[in-house]
């Protein structure tokens, strides 16, 4: 990677899955492998391996499954099994083998389900760990054999400090634990453009300012605050008549938000877009003037989504949110549940008097700190650090 370090350092990774899900953690360990393998092969991504660098154990993904790694200097371990029980053996299996032939300087545990595992493996070999955390799975109080695999790991990762100081309260974990590698956005992929006609004809939001949100409607997880911001609808439309909002997601909150709309006369400024595929995204945060989200986030990826789209945010207070809207300069910071803060701080969005309005600055400022380059060189300081001497 550098003169600091061997450019071929041999670390094991072990993950739950990568390529037989889709969700938040996946997308992230996507964009580490991306960054680490831009690093062991500079140059020359995918160009097939001479000899491995690393090797990743997969306790669910199947031979099969679509890799985009495969010609990498990655080697991969598929280990699921049917019945499932017998894949944690295979696992425990696998992971001793390759400690005692290859010697990794580092052991990488991907998932806290995975880390009392690679404690015990370890550990009496004298093979430092390092754990993955990604927010909500650590945030209570874990179960013994867990909570001890994380205090004995010399190096915890996790996405925002708000993240780590909410698992270091639940888990009795030491703070110099941590090392932050926050998640990234892809600035060539998010890209300001124009309102599409489409969509804005599709959704009818023609003359409308618009907020959008992206969330999953949960009946059992309202965090991301959706009703929140219905409940300020009625303010802000008294300050802006031609406000629309925009929900893109689906789940069984839904008619709760639809009749609460009801309730407070906008429903007709609501519009619930359902689903979205990940690669129509883009086209839809352009038809925003607005990001609105009075959530409580370990992060918040898609903040850094909209502002890499010219569109300026409003985000929770109190949350890991504070690291992508960078404690408030690039984002409007509000208490999560108070409707009327959220009135108040999306009138002013939609006025634009603000420098955070400024959509070039915004993705700017954003990419500077979470763009693909700002990953890699967090990445590579993060695995120079790894590295035994």
């Amino acid at each position: 990677m550098d003169k600091k370090t061997d450019p071929n350092p041999p670390f094991l990774w072990c993950f739950l899955e990568i390529f037989s899900c889709e969700g938040g953690i996946q997308s992230y360990v996507k964009d580490i492998l991306d960054a680490y393998i831009d690093l062991i092969e500079p140059g020359a991504k995918f160009r097939g391996p001479k000899e491995f660098s690393s090797e990743i154990l997969l306790l669910r993904d199947a031979p099969g499954c679509p890799n985009p790694y495969e010609n990498s200097a990655i080697k991969f371990h598929y280990l699921q099994t049917k019945p499932p029980a017998f894949g944690r053996l295979r696992l425990a299996y696998t992971l001793l083998s390759c400690l005692l032939q290859h010697r990794p300087q580092r052991v990488f545990c991907g998932h806290i389900n995975l880390a009392h595992l690679v404690q015990l493996t370890c550990k009496p070999l004298g093979v430092p760990y390092t754990v993955l955390t990604y927010g909500k799975e650590v945030w209570q109080p874990l179960p013994p054999k867990y909570r001890h695999a994380l205090q004995q790991a010399d190096q915890i990762w996790t996405i925002s400090r708000y993240s780590r100081d909410k698992a270091c309260q639940a888990n009795q974990l030491n703070p110099e634990q941590f090392r932050l590698l926050p998640c990234m956005v892809d600035g060539n992929r998010f890209t300001p453009g124009e309102k599409p006609q489409n969509l804005i004809e599709r959704y009818n939001l023609q003359n409308s300012k618009v907020l959008m949100t992206v969330a999953r409607l949960w009946s059992g997880d309202i965090y991301k605050g959706v009703d929140v911001t219905i409940r300020a609808l009625p303010q802000i439309s008294q300050a802006v008549p031609n406000v629309k909002y925009l929900v893109i997601g689906r789940g069984d909150d839904q008619p709760r938000l639809a009749n609460l709309a009801q309730e407070l006369g906008v429903a007709d400024r609501v519009v619930f877009a359902g689903f979205v595929p990940t690669e129509d995204l883009v086209e839809h945060y352009r038809v925003a003037d607005a990001y609105i989200m009075p959530s409580q986030e370990g992060f918040g990826i898609v903040y850094l989504e909209a502002m890499a789209c010219g569109i300026p945010v409003l985000s929770g207070d109190a949350d890991g949110s504070a690291d992508p809207v960078q404690d408030g300069k690039l984002g409007w910071q509000v208490p999560h549940r108070d409707p009327d803060a959220v009135a108040k701080a999306t009138i002013e969005i939609l006025q634009g008097n603000d420098q955070r309005c400024q959509g070039q600055w915004l993705r700017q400022q954003s990419l500077a700190e979470f763009g693909q380059d700002a990953f890699r060189v967090q990445l590579q300081k993060l695995l120079d650090c790894s590295v035994v001497s």
